[in-house]
């Protein structure tokens, strides 16, 4: 009995000086929080990354002498009191270059204007949380808590001085507004959801690929998806035959190929002829029809002051040079189109330039479960 007395005094001994030791470091109410507190240190800098988000909540952001100290101090204090992952991020602007305007000048040559107020300046955000979705139900309920939330670094009685973009504007409409709810929120009422401006566009194609379209054309060594242009000229296209009828199916007969199996064929021998060649070419397979084409685009060309697309000349290249070519109908005065060939395989009438698919890389770069890390 009084063996097992002294082990429960050990015991309770050791636990309390365990969680006298954890109370030095956290504060005594957060031992009762389920979840993680965020890193919150006034002397740190947290800047964002690619590996953030991919969407956030562009909170406020800052401009001119002390804006990178007041963008520091907001997101400290956000981590501090609403516990959430803040950061900062940086852009440079710069509106001192002459923009080619619509029109043409006196000389017949495009029309050069300049901003009003020519000027090269850096503004500092501040961008909130790391939300896998744009309609997480974590957005909304964060978005309010922000509008409402007063920081201590904006607040414009207390600090004499404050870089945060148009806020005296802002707090005039906010004091004028009949809207008693309006009136409620806080400096950072303007805030809104956004997206992780160092993140690539191909992370926000909204569903990306269909998963069997993806397997069908991932390992193929001249895929369109290995393309890095945004822009290709689609030079052929078969067409397949799919199907979901019985009675068509049986009569394609067991063992023949299928029509969009032919044009599978079609596509990879045209691109393995092309590449002999040294052409730059591609092939694409979906469920209804397979592509070839040629070239890698950054842009379709150029806009012109009358509105209208100037096509970047290489494209026109490939769309002259294989195109269908003109020549007399037999039996006939008139002339006619007839497609190109490759080794018996033929090109489309008309080439066009085409977007390049998008494989969508938000599983990638979608952040792991943080609550427990």
């Amino acid at each position: 009995m009084n063996k097992r007395c002294f082990l429960c005094l050990l015991v309770a001994a050791v636990l309390s000086q365990t969680f006298v030791g954890t109370a030095w470091a956290v504060r005594p109410w957060e031992m009762l929080l389920p979840f993680k507190r965020v890193d919150a240190d006034k002397e740190k800098q947290y800047l964002l990354t690619e590996n953030h988000g991919p969407w956030m909540i562009l909170a406020a952001s800052f401009a001119g002498p002390g804006a990178e100290r007041q963008a520091t101090q907001l997101a400290y204090e956000l981590r501090r009191d609403l516990n959430v992952e803040a950061y900062i991020h940086r852009e440079s602007y710069d509106f001192t270059e002459p923009v080619q305007g619509l029109g043409l000048n006196r000389y017949g040559g495009p029309k050069k204007m300049r901003h009003a107020n020519a000027s090269r300046f850096e503004e500092l955000a501040v961008l909130v949380g790391n939300y896998p979705h744009v309609n997480d139900p974590a957005v909304g309920k964060m978005l309010d808590r922000i509008k409402h939330a007063r920081p201590e670094c904006l607040d414009i009685d207390r600090n004499e001085e404050t870089t945060q973009r148009f806020i005296g504007l802002r707090e005039l409409h906010r004091r004028l507004s009949p809207n008693n709810q309006r009136r409620e929120q806080g400096p950072m009422r303007s805030a809104f959801v956004t997206r992780n401006p160092l993140l690539p566009r191909e992370f926000f194609v909204p569903d990306g690929l269909d998963p069997l379209v993806e397997r069908m054309n991932r390992d193929l060594p001249h895929s369109l998806l290995k393309n890095r242009g945004r822009y290709t000229v689609r030079v052929a296209s078969f067409r397949g035959a799919s199907t979901m009828k019985l009675d068509e199916i049986r009569r394609q007969g067991p063992g023949l190929p299928s029509k969009l199996e032919e044009a599978e064929v079609n596509a990879h021998r045209m691109v393995k002829a092309l590449r002999k060649q040294g052409v730059e070419a591609y092939e694409f397979h979906d469920r209804y029809e397979s592509i070839v084409t040629i070239g890698s685009f950054a842009s379709l060309g150029k806009d012109l002051p009358d509105g209208r697309l100037e096509l970047d000349p290489r494209i026109i290249a490939i769309m002259q040079k294989y195109g269908a070519q003109q020549q007399p109908l037999p039996g006939q005065a008139s002339v006619g189109l007839a497609p190109r060939e490759l080794q018996g395989i033929p090109f489309d009438i008309q080439p066009m330039p085409i977007e390049v698919p998008q494989q969508s890389i938000a599983t990638a770069y979608a952040p792991s479960n943080r609550l427990f890390q």
